[in-house]
């Protein structure tokens, strides 16, 4: 007499799992489909006499959400790590040019005991290059030790490990931390490479 129905206008399924839920979404996803389909009981349902059904995806909507904030905390560290290796890798140039300053002297011997611009170069990079890995390996040992660490108090209460940082991707930062410390020591490196012997003998 108000104007109701009997038919229900919309049903709420609640999965037991992120399993069953796919589960459900599959096989709406069929029902929605252009092909025939067999229930169960092996009844065939044509396309044509199935009415689409409409559903949202409420936990799916959550998670999107919850994903898109991580991707732009994500992206703003990718961009403060990023400055922060360019500084770096300028701090370094630096570190390696005073050092090339204070070590004239040793230049100036190792150039008039025979060792060629190219010796004294490699020397110097070489040194950067032990510096960036000891940093790398350094960095991703101590990234080790405090995901460890978060695991193991977090697991118990989330029921599953929030800090996982792949192998490979590791030996990446390291291969990147070498890289970069062997950019910054490449112009003092050549400038140490460069210096006189015999005005290099002279200084004190």
């Amino acid at each position: 007499a108000l104007g109701g129905i009997d038919v229900a206008s919309g049903i709420y399924i609640y999965p037991l799992n992120f399993e069953e839920k796919d589960v459900v979404l599959d096989y709406l996803e069929v029902w929605n489909s252009d092909a025939d389909i067999t229930l169960s009981n092996g009844t065939l349902v044509l396309a044509a006499d199935r009415q689409e059904i409409t559903y949202t995806d409420q936990v799916g909507l959550i998670i999107s959400l919850i994903n898109t904030m991580i991707d732009i905390v994500s992206y703003a560290l990718i961009a403060f790590t990023a400055l922060s290796l360019v500084v770096s890798t300028v701090m370094i140039g630096i570190i390696t040019y005073v050092s090339v300053v204070e070590r004239i002297k040793e230049i100036g011997v190792i150039r008039s005991l025979g060792g060629r611009k190219r010796d004294v170069s490699n020397l110097f990079i070489a040194e950067t290059v032990m510096i960036g890995l000891f940093a790398g390996v350094m960095g991703v040992g101590i990234t080790y030790l405090i995901s460890l660490i978060v695991n193991i108090c977090l697991k118990p209460l989330i029921g599953f490990n929030i800090a996982i940082f792949p192998i490979l991707e590791a030996l990446v930062m390291i291969i990147i931390s070498v890289v970069l410390t062997l950019i910054s020591g490449i112009i003092p490196a050549r400038s140490a490479a460069k210096k006189d012997p015999v005005v290099a003998l002279r200084t004190e």
